[in-house]
């Protein structure tokens, strides 16, 4: 009976959080935390945070949809264009991430398939230059 509360399997928590807005005026962009936490053995580190911005998950999308042919990779929330820095517009957008990341992320053919997929989620160091496509 104890079985079923033991650790699962595989887990993967994907969290993402804490919006920070930078910048001024025509240069003002949001960013936001994404933590991860896993025991797959596709993914390097069982823990990570990472700070990425939505151009950065347009990206990703971008480069999904041409990796997996097979895969039909989810809509991000929609682009905002007044009021984009408010706390509820930034805070529906964060939801709207969350629940993309949660998807894409926990898609076996998009774990062990994409290039870009894993080091965009758990590598500080990542950059879309270091990716070619």
């Amino acid at each position: 009976m104890d079985e079923i509360y033991g650790v699962p399997e595989n887990f993967l928590e994907i969290e993402v959080r804490n919006p920070l807005t930078h910048g001024f005026g025509r240069k003002m962009f949001t960013d936001y935390e994404i933590i991860c936490s896993t025991n797959i053995p596709a993914f390097k580190v069982t823990q990570s945070t990472v700070r990425r911005r939505y151009s950065d998950f347009e990206w990703l999308r971008d480069i999904l949809e041409r990796e997996s042919s097979r895969v039909n990779i989810p809509p991000l929330p929609g682009k905002v264009f007044t009021n984009r820095f408010s706390d509820e517009v930034i805070e529906t957008r964060r939801e709207g991430l969350e629940r993309f990341l949660q998807v894409v992320a926990g898609h076996p053919l998009l774990q062990t398939g994409s290039k870009v997929l894993i080091a965009f989620i758990t590598d500080q160091a990542f950059t879309r230059e270091s990716y070619n496509y």
